[in-house]
């Protein structure tokens, strides 16, 4: 089962990509994806497409769009369920405060809208999510 997860722009502003990647392979989870990129707005609009009308929605294309960003597909041997679980079990909470000590987010997270990743909910989110950043191509195969 492949995932999605992004370190936005306060992970890689306060140089923690490293660690964030390190604590997905302490689980076993492969990386098969990984780029820095500079978000544009059309693939920002794209990805939280699910969010606009809402009242943070502005605010999260300023900030997603803000600085680089580094995108992931991971690959995990579990069934999807168990997969996208584990993913954001090693994230934590979307809110900071609400995350367990020891998640990335509990541990490096600071406002729930900066909240130091983004990772996939669902496997359906992260079938669309995926094609946003990488090709089949572009991923590895072990």
């Amino acid at each position: 089962m492949r995932t999605f997860v992004l370190i936005k722009p306060d992970g890689v502003r306060r140089g923690l990509a490293g660690e964030i990647v390190s604590r997905f392979e302490r689980y076993g989870i492969r990386l098969v994806g990984l780029r820095i990129i500079s978000m544009g707005r059309d693939r920002a609009e794209k990805l939280y497409a699910v969010h606009k009308g809402k009242p943070f929605y502005n605010d999260l294309m300023e900030y997603i769009t803000s600085g680089p960003v580094a995108v992931m597909a991971l690959e995990i041997n579990l069934p999807a369920e168990d997969a996208i679980k584990m993913v954001r079990k090693v994230v934590g909470a979307t809110n900071p405060l609400n995350a367990e000590m020891g998640s990335i987010r509990g541990d490096y997270g600071l406002i729930v809208s900066e909240n130091i990743v983004h990772a996939s909910d669902s496997k359906e989110s992260a079938d669309y999510e995926i094609p946003i950043f990488f090709n089949e191509s572009d991923m590895v195969k072990y």
